[in-house]
């Protein structure tokens, strides 16, 4: 299976690059970034506890630092039940994560308490097709464990190392498609409310908070464990597709609805200036006709840290791009072959860290229908390549309809794009990012589109009302749930606070 196993080919031609970079956020190792951003986890006593996110550019001070690693058991409900009820005269804001993957404060508390839950629980049921799992359990947990049995998560996001419950918490997608994001998966969850009582929350049961939870980014309590859908684990074979760049979204829409026997798919587009989106690539993966003794999910393992040398080499140089782009194009095919549902999932992002202290990774994510995806294209062109962003990825995926969570950013089947760029850490990078930022949301919106929340907060809050037009009714059950306001983060603070 050394072949197989091969998701990250050469220059990052692996399939999922949306979540990438940014290792330091899985292994909680501390990372110098200069002297005008504090170190990622670090708590300068100068100035209080510092935390940070994915971005490195959110210092911001906390009260403190909690980290739960046990089950659910007496000792830690007591203490956690204590924090969320508060006493005295000072009552303090909290937020509750796992990897704090976001980027704009999503996963900070200003002045208040940081819960990080870290766990590795999980019980299957091979009878219901479900597993019930830790709310800090993170994926590659998940998929080792799901292996044994033969299954595999329903949807996941693209990298292992996150948290489930986080994941429910922004309702990310993955690319098994064609589902909507993660929330579809979950059948249930236990969740400690402001009150300090733990309650039920699913489709019958305590069924607003379970919508409002969906992609509610840990506003309305503390997550304890889910139970989620799995899936039989497949073997899958590749099939590689050119195709124009501006017709990608449309061709990637209809092979889904031509073959429903196709998995897992994702697109990715040529980044290079001279070729900017010019040129696309659909890759399908089928089940094969044989489906026994397949092999335990390993993962690309030193491919990945070769694609990551050669990935970092595109900064500034047009020749890396479209060297990338070729192999990509003409040699991924031949080095990428059959695999496994879980293999393709199981990749961590701790190889693709740029190891550059002047500048970070920042994520973009834009939802469109699969029609408009042409004026997507025109979109970027005309607002990119303007800007000094060095865009070095484009992941294309599929999002089935969410019909459930509040805030939906694909309330009817949409194409996303996911773009990681490597920002220059400077306030002349930060104020290109965010100017860049606001024209592409804008462009975005004009043709019925939607951008994710979980990164930079560089949109307007009357572009995130556009996005998201039950952002009021999300903030006013909110304010219904938490009357005290105990669970709060930056972004509520920014955006959903003034709504």
């Amino acid at each position: 299976m050394a072949k197989a196993t091969k998701r990250t080919f050469l220059l990052g031609a692996g399939t999922a690059l949306a979540g990438m970079g940014l290792w330091r956020l899985t292994s909680g190792s501390s990372v110098a970034r200069g002297p005008a951003y504090p170190q990622f986890d670090s708590f300068l006593s100068a100035k209080g506890n510092i935390l940070n996110d994915a971005s490195l550019l959110e210092p911001t001070e906390i009260q403190k630092f909690v980290q739960f690693n046990s089950r659910i058991d007496g000792a830690f409900i007591h203490q956690l039940r204590d924090m969320v009820r508060g006493g005295g005269e000072k009552t303090y804001p909290m937020i509750a994560s796992t990897a704090r993957h976001s980027m704009g404060g999503q996963s900070i508390p200003d002045k208040g308490i940081a819960l990080s839950l870290v766990q590795s629980w999980i019980e299957p049921d091979v009878s219901t097709r479900s597993y019930r799992v830790g709310a800090g359990t993170r994926w590659q947990t998940v998929i080792r464990e799901l292996d044994k049995i033969g299954f595999s998560p329903k949807i996941m996001q693209s990298n292992n190392d996150f948290g489930v419950a986080s994941t429910f918490s922004v309702n990310a997608h993955g690319w098994p498609v064609a589902y909507p994001g993660c929330g579809s998966s979950v059948r249930s969850l236990k969740m400690m409310f402001p009150d300090g009582v733990i309650r039920t929350c699913s489709r019958t049961e305590n069924a607003d908070v379970f919508r409002h939870a969906m992609g509610g980014y840990g506003l309305f309590g503390v997550i304890l464990e889910l139970e989620l859908d799995m899936v039989p684990n497949l073997r899958l074979e590749p099939r590689f597709e050119p195709v124009a760049g501006r017709q990608l979204g449309e061709r990637f829409a209809e092979a889904l609805s031509a073959d429903r026997s196709i998995e897992m798919a994702y697109g990715r587009l040529d980044v290079s200036v001279d070729n900017f989106f010019n040129d696309g690539l659909l890759i399908t993966f089928r089940p094969t006709e044989d489906q026994s003794d397949l092999p335990a999910a390993e993962g690309s393992g030193i491919v990945s840290m070769i694609s990551a040398e050669i990935f970092r080499m595109q900064t500034d140089s047009e020749t890396a791009k479209e060297f990338r782009w070729w192999t990509e194009k003409t040699l991924g095919p031949s080095f990428t072959g059959v695999t496994t549902r879980n293999n393709l999932m199981n990749e961590p992002v701790v190889t693709l860290d740029d190891q550059d202290p002047t500048r970070t990774d920042i994520l973009h994510e834009y939802f469109v229908p699969p029609d408009r995806f042409t004026d997507f294209v025109d979109a970027c062109r005309a607002v990119i390549p303007a800007s000094y962003q060095q865009l070095l990825n484009v992941t294309v995926r599929y999002v089935g309809a969410d019909t459930e969570s509040v805030l939906a950013y694909a309330p009817e089947p949409r194409i996303a794009s996911v773009m990681l760029f490597s920002q220059e850490m400077s306030r002349r990078g930060e104020e290109d990012m965010r100017r860049m930022t606001h024209e592409l949301i804008e462009r975005v919106l004009e043709i019925g589109g939607s951008y994710y929340l979980p990164y930079r907060p560089h949109a307007s809050l009357d572009q995130l009302t556009r996005s998201y037009p039950r952002a009021a009714e999300f903030a006013a059950f909110k304010r219904s749930l938490d009357p005290r306001l105990i669970f709060r983060n930056l972004m509520w603070d920014r955006y959903f606070s003034k709504v």
